[in-house]
Formats: C-alpha cells, structure tokens, sequence
C-alpha cells in the first residue's frame, strides 16, 4: 500500500467492511453485471486456454465466478485485501472452487509470469496510483491482462468529455481534479467508497507496450455514433491486453 496515503486505506477498510454483506447488491450495475462483457472475458479465456486465471481485488468472489465458469479446469485464484469481503465470498462457497488469498495487488505475492490470464473487475479506480497495480498484473500474467473499469472521458455531457479529454492531453487535468477535490484528490460516496478520477485509456500505454494486441470492449450497450468510440462514449471499458501465442 506504499502508493496510497494510510487515512485512504482505513477509509476503504472500514466502508467494505461496513457493506461487506450487502457489496453485491450495491455493485450490481459495475462491470461484472456486464452480461456481455463477462461472455467477451469467458469467451478470451477459453480462446487462450487459460490453465491458471487470477482475480485482483476479488471481493465476495463475483468475479471468480464468472471466470470459473468459462474455464472450469482451471486454477483460479482470487486476492482482496479486506478480510470481511473474503468471508462473504467463503460463506457463498466461492472458496470451494477457487482459490482466495488475503493481500495486494500493489504487491502480488507471485513470481513473474505465473498466470496466463490476470484480470480486475472495477478495482483500479479505488487506487491512488492505478498503474502501479496494472504493472504487477502485466508482471504476473503470461498470455493476457484484462482490466474492466470506468472511463472519465465517457462521463457527462459531450462538452464536459471534450473538456476532460483536453485537459488530460494538455497536463492540466491533475492540477483540475486536485482543485476539484479540495487537495484530497479522492472522493466518497456512499454507494462506492473512496475513488479516484481514472480511465482504463490511463493505462493503455503500458498495456499496449506489453502486449501484441489490445482490444477496447464499451460497457453496457455501447450504441454510439462517435468516431471516438468507446472513449468518448462509454463510461466503462474492458480491456483485453493479449500476447500472440
């Protein structure tokens, strides 16, 4: 946790911690209620044939479910920093079938390389310092990275998305969200914690250097008459950071 200030980590233990047995029905509507995105991430895995799949930011196990069910065979392992989470997802039996461990992914315990496959399902816009995460994921995994989270430039009304795009390209955009938070530069809210300012095109740098092929996937309907689709037009990406076999 050497990325985030300790007052931000107590605030998020405390709130997961608090609506840990309520967090699924609250986080319905984020990326693994994405029936269409969960049949693109089945549909990569079993393309892959992924042999060993990890889950950063497992909470109750949602979305290890989804990846159980794609590769069945596989080994499949979830890590969440927050214990009450863990015992949610043990008590729905998650534990059963996969793997849970309690810990970080600014600092997964593994060595490199040893997962095909490593995903997130809406946990990078809860760190401070999301691509520190992204980087331990792309050190661990083998054959393809999968970030599924939400996109600042598809929120609000199309001059507010130009606006933030052209902040962003022009360096402005920190020093706008510092000014935005009052110095805190975080949120919270009481339907998802303490949260950043992110995009999944954030980390679409590093992704793209480490793979041969990234696939942008909208979340929800993804109708859009825009060029600049999904990046000015969804609010949520998928990400499929891939390496040709």
């Amino acid at each position: 946790m050497s990325t985030m200030r300790k007052e931000e980590v107590e605030i998020q233990r405390r709130y997961y911690t608090k609506t840990a047995e309520t967090y699924e029905s609250m986080h319905t509507h984020e990326s693994c209620g994405d029936e269409l995105a969960n049949k693109y991430v089945q549909a990569i895995l079993q393309m892959l044939e992924a042999s060993s799949v990890l889950d950063v930011g497992t909470a109750t196990g949602r979305g290890l479910r989804v990846l159980q069910t794609a590769v069945p065979k596989a080994f499949v392992c979830g890590i969440e920093p927050v214990a009450a989470l863990l015992e949610i997802a043990r008590q729905n039996g998650v534990g059963e079938s996969s793997s849970l461990i309690r810990g970080s992914g600014l600092g997964l315990p593994f060595a490199d390389r040893s997962f095909d496959v490593v995903c997130e399902f809406g946990v990078l816009h809860h760190v401070r310092e999301p691509n520190a995460m992204v980087r331990e994921m792309l050190r661990v995994a083998k054959k393809a990275v999968l970030i599924f989270d939400s996109n600042r430039f598809g929120q609000g009304r199309l001059p507010v998305r130009l606006a933030k795009l052209a902040m962003y390209k022009t360096g402005v955009w920190p020093i706008f969200e510092w000014l935005r938070t009052r110095g805190k530069g975080y949120r919270v809210t009481e339907g998802d914690g303490l949260s950043y300012s992110y995009s999944v095109y954030d980390s679409y740098h590093l992704l793209a250097s480490w793979a041969d092929r990234v696939i942008l996937i909208p979340h929800g309907s993804g109708k859009s008459t825009t060029w600049l689709h999904p990046l000015l037009s969804s609010e949520g990406v998928l990400a499929c950071a891939i390496k040709n076999p």
